[in-house]
């Protein structure tokens, strides 16, 4: 009798279960190689908490509801005198794939909580701690160690990928079937980086927003920080206005993107006029603002160059503006300014107003090898796919350093005879923020079961809650591409009315692969995914 393959259920359900090693440390340790040491492993039963260790300074949080697993913990020698370690959940329900999730800002710690819904589909699951332990902003872990910053950039993560994938063959006593990765923000940009250096790796990698040109973002962060500072000067815009001209902004594009929705789904193609803002003879209106601060503003939303018109990076989107509080208030973002005093070694003591030119030409030299190439065509060969996608409305990093990343990425592979689009697609999420999430006064559907998403609906979710097809889910999306090669062409996004129970949809949308956009087709519930259509427009 034939058995229809289902990606859900796993070799458990064809096959019975099947575990050739016992969760324990001593069994473990048989698969390590010798640079290689358990740390714990012990099994969890369905429906329990994973405790995560003290000291996990960049992702504390528990997750819970866990299937029944095998929790596992691993130290390995790296270069020079550091280490690495990585996280690995090894469910007893196993879909015969490995799945490793990102990091996020410059943390250091294994992400146990993204890696709670992995397990959930059945995947064996790992995320590293990328060799160092910290918050997301902390960065003076980095200062005069570039072994841990070659970790960070890239050597922890495909060192823990090819240790982790070797422990759950030995476990199940069966080859895995197919690697994938999932990460966002410094995640998008690690799995990015994996593609370009280690192809072998993964057969499917999503990244989302990713941070991939690491060097230009951070000291992007701090100029642009630096438009609005000091706090004293006339052109300051105090954080208060952020929300004064979101609402400006909304007021102008959302009707120019063809439909009054409270979604800006074209902010690239908006005319948008800064002057409707500014205070008139003698104002007291605190809804307005100076043209000092009006020239701040142009700024803002016009891309970072250098000498001789040098592009350097791009502006935030228009439809940002609600995020800018992390980014333009009394200081610039530390995720900014760790970079140049402990990446670059200029020190503690540091001021960003000492940012200049010879400081991001410095910055170019890429301490750790984190940016992100543009020859991805060894990955192309092996036959890998990459999903990426991006938040219209994220000012963390801004939209158009995915699109300035697909695009060169085009130039370069093109002239040999590579179709981009044959295994690397893009997909822009109007009203996302970074990573996840809409604003109240947006309601944009942004929800896909995207990496560090599911904990927003609730610590026990994984997939899209009423949707599990690949239509609706990034992951099975991206399965379906790699197994099937069913190449996604859209992919539906849900926004639902109460998030935290999420059992009824306020609207859904598609997401269309770039450079195409989504256009409503005139007839039909304009919440409906159905009436809308991905179009080139030009």
């Amino acid at each position: 009798m034939s058995m229809q393959w289902d990606p859900l259920l796993g070799f458990s359900a064809l096959f019975g279960a099947v575990q050739a090693l016992d969760c324990s440390p001593s069994a473990i340790q048989s698969a390590l190689p010798s640079n290689a040491n358990v740390n714990f492993a012990y099994p969890l039963q369905a429906g329990s908490t994973f405790e995560v260790p003290e000291g996990d300074t960049g992702y504390p949080t528990n997750p819970v509801e866990l299937p029944a697993l095998c929790a596992v913990s691993v130290q390995v020698e790296s270069i020079g005198d550091s280490t690495y370690g990585f996280g690995l959940f090894l469910p007893e329900d196993w879909n015969g794939r490995f799945l490793a999730v990102g990091n996020g800002g410059v943390a250091g710690g294994v992400n146990w909580l993204d890696m709670g819904p992995g397990t959930r589909y059945g995947f064996a699951t790992m995320s590293t701690d990328t060799g160092h332990n910290s918050s997301m902003i902390d960065g003076s872990w980095a200062y005069k160690q570039p072994e841990k910053i070659e970790n960070w950039g890239h050597l922890a993560m495909h060192g823990s990928v090819v240790t982790a994938k070797g422990i759950t063959a030995a476990y199940y006593g069966k080859d895995i079937s197919f690697n994938y990765y999932a990460g966002c923000s410094t995640g998008g940009r690690q799995g990015l980086k994996e593609a370009e250096r280690y192809p072998e790796d993964f057969d499917g990698i999503i990244a989302g927003a990713p941070a991939w040109w690491t060097s230009r973002l951070q000291t992007w962060t701090v100029k642009t920080a630096l438009y609005n500072l000091p706090t004293t000067a006339d052109y300051h815009i105090p954080p208060a206005l952020f929300p004064v001209i979101a609402k400006e902004v909304l007021k102008q594009c959302d009707p120019q993107d063809g439909l009054i929705d409270t979604i800006i789904s074209d902010p690239t193609g908006c005319n948008f006029r800064p002057e409707e803002l500014l205070c008139g003879a003698n104002s007291t209106d605190a809804s307005c603002l100076t043209s000092p601060q009006i020239s701040t503003l142009y700024k803002f939303y016009t891309d970072s160059v250098g000498g001789n018109q040098t592009f350097l990076f791009p502006h935030v989107n228009l439809g940002s503006e609600n995020l800018w509080f992390i980014m333009f208030g009394a200081a610039p973002n530390p995720l900014g300014t760790e970079y140049p005093r402990y990446f670059l070694g200029l020190g503690p003591d540091w001021s960003p107003y000492d940012l200049n030119e010879d400081v991001q030409r410095l910055a170019d030299l890429d301490p750790g090898d984190a940016t992100v190439k543009y020859d991805l065509s060894a990955f192309h060969g092996k036959g890998g796919k990459i999903l990426s996608y991006h938040g219209m409305s994220d000012a963390l990093i801004p939209t158009g350093s995915l699109t300035y990343f697909y695009n060169q990425v085009h130039r370069t592979l093109k002239p040999r005879g590579i179709e981009l689009d044959s295994f690397f697609r893009a997909f822009l999420v109007p009203g996302m923020g970074h990573c996840s999430g809409t604003f109240p006064s947006t309601n944009a559907p942004w929800y896909f079961a995207g990496p560090n998403q599911a904990p927003s609906l609730g610590p026990a979710v994984h997939g899209v809650p009423g949707f599990e097809d690949k239509d609706h889910d990034v992951l099975l999306a991206m399965m379906a591409w790699v197994e099937e090669g069913d190449a996604p062409e859209r992919i539906v996004a849900t926004k639902y009315v109460d998030e935290t129970s999420h059992d009824a949809v306020m609207r859904q949308r598609p997401l269309c692969m770039y450079p195409k956009q989504a256009k409503y087709e005139g007839s039909g519930d304009v919440d409906d995914a159905s009436s809308w259509e991905c179009k080139l427009l030009y």
